[in-house]
């Protein structure tokens, strides 16, 4: 039940995210390890069985612990305990983390995103949940939430179009009939100028929390130019991540 337990679910089950993080403060580490090890968690469980009715309940499980932090009923997990530290310390908004729960339920199942609103609300209920809960933790204030929001939607598009192929050979249609990989993309690069327009909203301190979306312009650019499966060479990884940690600038 440590921060550095969930240091390793993450480097284990998300490497890049954990390469954010690590190219983050060292002070800034112990709020995102423990949000992005419940996120990773949380994605994943859809996933680790076959069963609809398992995944339900295991997502369930996740949204009591998130609604029971005084109950102290699950503080042995090693991602529940640190994460009710994370919510009673900083005021964590219980709600966006039962909305990134609760919308994880598309995953089971192998229906469609019913049209380009739902979508939409999915990459905000997760993506854009997950990096506006880092930037609380970070001392965001609420005026700060529509330029954060905005940029982890932008980023949560990104990731979401490079699992698209995936998504596809495990038998799931992950765009709304009507909507094509670049139309996702190009509405994600909007969301990211919007962002960047009210960058002044958001205080320097926040910035580590922004860090997960380093990716995210080059991703965007790459499928709006025709590329099915977009990636970055792993030097232009590096190269992005440090800049954006020695800047600031998102």
């Amino acid at each position: 039940m440590s921060v550095e337990a969930c240091a390793e679910l993450v480097e284990r089950g998300d490497p890049d995210r954990f390469r954010a993080v690590m190219a983050a403060p060292r002070e800034a580490r112990a709020q995102l390890f423990p949000l992005y090890a419940f996120n990773l968690e949380v994605a994943r469980a859809p996933w680790v069985t076959q069963e609809p009715l398992i995944a339900e309940m295991r997502l369930q499980w996740w949204r009591d612990v998130v609604e029971n932090t005084a109950s102290g009923a699950a503080r042995a997990h090693e991602v529940a305990g640190p994460l009710h530290g994370l919510i009673q310390d900083f005021g964590l908004p219980v709600l966006v983390l039962d909305r990134l729960i609760t919308a994880r339920r598309w995953d089971i199942h192998r229906d469609p995103h019913a049209d380009a609103a739902a979508l939409d609300a999915y990459l905000d209920d997760t993506g854009a949940g997950l990096i506006w809960l880092a930037a609380r933790a970070l001392g965001a204030p609420d005026g700060a939430e529509a330029q954060v929001r905005a940029y982890g939607w932008a980023t949560a598009a990104a990731g979401y179009l490079r699992a698209v192929p995936e998504l596809r050979a495990r038998g799931r249609q992950p765009l709304p009939e009507g909507m094509e990989t670049a139309d996702l993309a190009r509405l994600g690069l909007e969301r990211l100028a919007e962002a960047r327009k009210g960058r002044k909203a958001v205080p320097r301190e926040v910035a580590p929390a922004l860090l997960v979306g380093w990716q995210t312009e080059s991703i965007l650019n790459q499928v709006v130019a025709g590329q099915s499966s977009p990636e970055l060479p792993e030097v232009r990884k590096r190269w992005a991540l440090l800049w954006q940690a020695f800047t600031g600038r998102w």
